[in-house]
């Protein structure tokens, strides 16, 4: 105890306590010592862990530009104003932004600059004899001693000395050793004692985890960079070869090379929806979404499959995954002069549950005049009382494609890149909708209907499904997997592997004749250990019953 006027540090000099504590100045190596501590402490390390799982929920809360270009453009037209302040702050390149980066860089160093100086630490530790025993057992955990004399051991249970008769301090030792050698101890001899550790594969296991984290953002951000993300959108009937000009938008690695497009065909032979009919509450809800599809890998055989949500096909070395769905409209387009200025299908995008859909038909080769379509399909058109169309039902049994109908320069020969599922009707003329004297062409499948002011006709083959498939190809899946298994497999062992000593001693007694002594048993825990106490309890009760003529109770 320190005397009650005793002063901590030196005080002015006339003797007065106000004087100020000096700290010693870290200067600029200090400083950086004292930061790059800080960064590789586990602290930080689970602390940007935590950070960079939150830094990824934007990237599942708005559509992004690697993933679903097309999503990224539907949202701009929806949030007009959101959209340049979350772009400016890339939220819409999440996993590529800056500050994302950042983070993942920081965590990177972060693990790296813990893991290697705890491993340097562990395997000295590993090299290193467990601890002396101490003098005084009785301070620690599960303490309990046991007097032995010659009426408690027998020459038959080894526990005397063959010469004397006598209790044999030196059996009891050697017993002790064995049984915690057996109990998967590191055991060290002091003397008369016996000095036992276990539990440092739970530092291993902690050393694992945090090494495959470092090997799952290695393979991430290297794996990533020879993969590659495209988007196709793929109507029934259609094939997709897996070449770069077939996909509508391709997003390449850093690394990646054309020649990693590995050859093959697939086709969308039939989607199917099935919809909830039985609940009048859910009515009309998809329950489950099904394409059966064919693919041909080059020099391979045609295979038929089911893709569906959350059950990719694996083709060609790429992952096929249904992003979404629609109607396309089978349309055929005879100008002016009766010749075919377009025959195709054109696929609509759904704007509610029930499939209302639009899309725009652009036919750029009519004569006399380029005409441009704004459609509008009902699956299951119902009429309102305001004369207005809608859908009942998202599935096709009563399908209606109604047309706003454009003539004049759609502005597709100036060279500027322009959506398909956009017209920009300025500087258009409408000859049939609600700004001219016609109506809107109203078409059911199988009609034809002749445009206004001899712009031709148009007919409405049939309603087909499409489908938005999402391929990927990423490298590092394996890798992802191989270190996400080793993760938890370290996360299990540093949870439920303690860390604990144990420690046995034989006490002789210097007056006694008999041989008489002592055995005491203790144990230590590093962390918390529940099951200690048990441990210890166990050990002893073992020990003594090999060395004594009684059982283990």
């Amino acid at each position: 105890m320190r005397p009650s006027d005793h002063v901590d540090g030196a005080g002015p000099a006339d003797g007065g306590g106000g004087g100020e504590v000096n700290q010693p100045k870290l200067g600029l190596i200090g400083y950086v010592r004292f930061f790059w501590r800080q960064l590789t402490s586990m602290r930080t390390a689970l602390f940007l862990l935590m950070l960079l799982a939150l830094a990824a929920i934007p990237g599942s809360l708005v559509p992004q530009r690697t993933a679903d270009p097309n999503g990224v453009v539907q949202y701009k037209a929806d949030h007009p104003q959101l959209f340049p302040v979350l772009d400016k702050l890339q939220v819409f390149d999440t996993y590529t932004s800056v500050w994302f980066s950042a983070i993942y860089l920081l965590l990177f160093v972060s693990l790296i600059g813990c893991i290697v100086p705890r491993t340097k630490h562990h395997w000295q530790a590993l090299r290193t004899r467990p601890p002396k025993t101490p003098a005084r057992l009785t301070r620690l955990a599960g303490y309990r001693s046991v007097a032995v004399n010659p009426d408690t051991v027998t020459t038959a249970a080894g526990g005397t000395d063959a010469a004397t008769g006598l209790p044999s301090v030196e059996h009891a030792v050697t017993r002790a050793m064995a049984i915690l050698k057996r109990s998967g101890y590191r055991v060290e001899r002091f003397g008369d004692s016996v000095s036992a550790e276990r539990g440092y594969l739970r530092e291993t296991g902690n050393l694992v985890f945090h090494a495959a984290l470092v090997g799952v953002l290695l393979a991430v951000g290297v794996g990533g960079g020879f993969g590659y993300t495209g988007q196709r959108l793929l109507v029934e009937g259609q094939t997709f070869s897996n070449v770069l000009g077939s996909y509508d938008s391709f997003n390449p690695g850093r690394w990646f090379q054309q020649t990693d497009l590995k050859g093959y065909n697939l086709t969308l032979d039939k989607f199917v929806t099935k919809y909830e009919e039985r609940n009048l509450d859910a009515l009309g809800q998809a329950l489950d979404y099904s394409a059966t599809v064919t693919s041909r890998e080059k020099g391979g055989e045609a295979k038929t499959s089911r893709l569906g949500v959350n059950d990719p096909l694996s083709v060609g070395g790429t992952n096929v995954y249904l992003l979404g769905n629609g109607y396309a409209m089978g349309v055929t387009v005879r100008d002016g002069k009766g010749d075919v200025a377009f025959k195709d299908v054109v696929p609509f995008l759904p704007e509610d549950s029930n499939y209302t859909s639009t899309g725009v038909i652009k036919v750029p080769d009519a004569v006399p005049d380029q005409l441009g379509m704004v459609g509008f399909f009902y699956p299951t058109a119902s009429k309102l009382s305001t004369g207005a169309y809608t859908s009942a039902y998202p599935d096709s049994q009563n399908p209606l494609l109604t047309l706003q109908v454009y003539t004049g320069d759609l502005g597709l020969d100036d060279g500027v890149p322009r959506s398909v599922y956009t017209l920009d009707t300025s500087g258009l003329k409408q000859i049939a909708g609600r700004q001219s004297d016609a109506a809107s062409i109203e078409l059911k499948p199988g009609q034809t209907k002749t445009l206004p002011n001899g712009a031709g006709s148009i007919t409405f083959d049939g309603v087909k499904r499409y489908v938005s498939l999402d391929i990927n190809r990423d490298p590092s899946q394996v890798l992802v997997g191989a270190f996400a298994i080793l993760a938890m497999l370290g996360l299990l062992t540093s949870l439920f592997v303690p860390r604990r000593r144990i420690w046995i001693k034989a006490l002789r007694q210097a007056d006694s004749e008999n041989g008489e002594y002592n055995l005491e048993y203790a144990g230590l825990a590093r962390g918390e250990d529940p099951n200690l106490l048990r441990a210890v309890d166990d050990i002893a009760r073992q020990h003594f019953a090999l060395i004594s003529n009684r059982s283990s109770e």
